[in-house]
């Protein structure tokens, strides 16, 4: 049967009634329970994909419109391919009308984004604890991985500096945390409270209530076994501010992606923390009678923010380096256990620029060097070429005012192991951008071998899509090489190289990741230099950012979140920032032949992954698998 748009989902989507609006009649209530009643039971899963696409016909002109009919776009008007994705987003919710894990009438809604951040872990995180501190009633906090770091640190720090503002205020501040943690009790009930004494702990490391008398914290877990992990990471304050973002709390090498977000899309990720939460909130939140639709609340009425743009197109980011060089010698860092924390975004974004800056004496490679050592914990040598004056790397991306149309395009978790919850809005979002593209497919994720992907990128190559995907050395090979995982990044690129003949291969693209300051990948085994960014742009202006990989954890089982935006000059950004962030374009290009990385001499990387036979795969992939159920690398 072909999938649709419903009656039943038009009704959903046309809604007034969502899990956040019930929660604010009756605070009683705990978010399942709003679901339950508003929603019923969850059914079964749609058609996976791979069965749905075969007789998935493109939207008609009347299809398109229903679509628009089903989104709150305020200002905004959604061009033809977003809402050919977002059509068939929506076929998915037939059979759980929360399988976006937001409700449905907030899944299609706009907003703006004043920063994005391309960049190792811990700089996101500098922007987090400034957002953390300047919170008034509520932050909102979801991750997957949680362990002891310079990440858990800067929160840690930002929390107690909360709880003293809050307290000079006189008033409270309600924290809400949750991590994915697998354990016997989850199989009870995959929600969890986290006691204090175990948060408080060395693994955890949250501050203790007293050490934070003016905050109500509460943590809690979820995860789904087997394989139903909590990866979404996003955060929402004083439903104001909405972060998404692909890092976990950890240390690790990784060049990671965030959003900060502003307007009605918030009141979005307001709603899908509520339901990942599900158990019931006490105290209930301040912010459930102020939805974000309401308000006024934007960084770019600051006027510290508007004068980065005063020059035009010209200042943006060289402006940014410019004003970092200059700040060098009077700006603090932002570190862990010694925070300085700024009152406007523009001036966080001069005080981390300045990190990037030389020293005296230093050249401007040296300086990444020794940045992306420090956030690494490695010693890795150098070895790109200097880069030229405007190329330089710049981890903040300040963005002009500009409401753009978006969506809440995610997925639930699936505990099972098998692959059969595929027909969702994340999955489904990805594969439409491929199918309806008419120019252009750029990826970039650490791992890229989700068994729809072959058949989707080999059937837009052929009918003449460019398609370009950059993808980490390593990531997670031995979770990868596990019955039903999909294979390493290596052997799904000669698959696919396999189905396009030469002049076909002409328009595939794949690159390893490379760091800003090498010129050559490294290893992910090596654990200095990697890629965990997880972006889609199709044709050039719509845009796909979040936690979602392009593997088939991502795909077949984790709670993912994403936002799909259209617009044409944030996708722009994001696609220069990568190229400024990174040197994959310029020295990661895999061969045409197979797509494999090899240097001047034909040499493949040191470490690189040889493909094994089973059971010698299966073998290296229990190993994997094992770190992927401890949290640790592969998520």
């Amino acid at each position: 049967m072909q999938p649709q748009v419903t009656p039943r989902v038009v009704k959903h989507c046309q809604a007034e009634e969502t899990v956040s609006s019930l929660l604010a009649q009756d605070p009683s209530l705990s978010p399942g329970e709003a679901v339950t009643k508003l929603f019923g039971k969850k059914e079964k899963t749609g058609k996976p994909s791979s069965d749905a696409d075969d007789v998935l016909r493109p939207a008609s002109k009347e299809d398109l419109e229903l679509a628009f009919s089903c989104g709150r776009w305020g200002p905004t008007r959604p061009g033809e391919l977003f809402l050919r994705v977002y059509h068939d987003v929506l076929c998915c919710l037939e059979a759980d009308p929360t399988c976006s894990v937001v409700s449905p009438a907030l899944i299609g809604t706009y907003g703006s984004i004043p920063l994005s951040v391309i960049a190792p872990l811990v700089d996101l995180i500098r922007h987090m604890s400034n957002v953390i501190v300047r919170a008034r009633k509520e932050v909102l906090f979801a991750t997957c991985s949680w362990s002891a770091s310079d990440a858990i640190d800067l929160m840690s720090d930002a929390l107690k500096e909360l709880s003293r503002r809050a307290g000079a205020r006189g008033e409270r501040v309600v924290v809400k945390i949750i991590f994915d943690k697998a354990g016997p009790k989850q199989f009870v009930n995959p929600h969890q409270k986290v006691p204090v004494e175990v948060y408080t702990g060395e693994k955890i490391k949250l501050p203790h209530p007293d050490e934070i008398p003016n905050l109500d914290l509460e943590v809690a877990s979820l995860h789904v076994p087997l394989l139903g992990t909590l990866h979404a990471k996003f955060m929402v304050v004083d439903r104001q501010i909405g972060i998404v973002e692909s890092n976990n709390m950890e240390n690790n090498a990784n060049m990671e992606m965030m959003t900060h977000l502003e307007g009605p899309v918030v009141d979005s990720l307001y709603d899908s923390f509520l339901i990942t939460w599900h158990e019931a909130l006490n105290p209930p939140l301040p912010s459930r009678n102020s939805p974000a639709i309401n308000g006024r609340f934007s960084t770019s009425n600051e006027p510290s923010f508007q004068k980065l743009f005063n020059h035009g197109n010209a200042r943006e980011q060289q402006a940014i380096v410019q004003d970092g060089n200059a700040a060098k010698e009077h700006l603090a860092p932002h570190n862990p256990g010694d925070p300085h924390y700024d009152d406007t975004l523009a001036a966080e974004i001069t005080r981390v620029q300045a990190m990037y800056s030389p020293r005296p004496g230093e050249s401007r490679v040296s300086a990444i060097n020794r940045h992306l050592n420090l956030t690494s914990k490695s010693n890795a040598k150098p070895t790109a070429p200097e880069p030229e004056p405007g190329s330089e790397f710049t981890p903040y991306i300040a963005h002009e005012r500009e409401d753009m149309p978006m969506a809440l395009v995610s997925r639930r978790p699936h505990g099972s192991p098998s692959n059969a919850d595929a027909f969702v809005p994340q999955n489904e979002a990805f594969l439409s951008c491929i199918r309806n593209a008419q120019q252009s497919i750029f990826i970039q994720t650490p791992d890229l071998n989700a068994s729809q992907l072959l058949p989707a990128l080999a059937a837009a190559v052929k009918r003449g899509i460019e398609i370009t995907y950059y993808v980490c050395l390593g990531y997670n090979d031995a979770g990868e090489m596990m019955p039903g995982q999909g294979g390493t990044n290596e052997t799904f690129a000669a698959k696919l190289h396999k189905e396009l003949t030469p002049q076909e291969r002409t328009r595939l693209h794949v690159h390893w990741y490379t760091a800003k300051d090498q010129s050559r990948p490294i290893h992910h085994q090596f654990s200095q230099r990697a890629c965990h960014v997880k972006l889609l742009i199709a044709d050039g202006h719509v845009g796909i950012q979040g936690s979602g990989n392009q593997d088939t954890q991502s795909w077949y089982h984790s709670q993912e979140i994403n936002v799909m935006i259209d617009s044409a000059p944030t996708c722009r950004k994001w696609r220069e920032g990568i190229e400024r962030n990174q040197n994959t374009g310029a020295y990661g290009r895999g061969s045409q032949e197979d797509g494999v990385w090899r240097d001047e001499h034909g040499r493949e990387a040191e470490g690189a992954t040889k493909t094994s036979a089973p059971p010698v795969s299966w073998v290296k992939g229990a190993v994997g698998m094992a770190k992927k159920l401890q949290a640790k690398g592969g998520f």
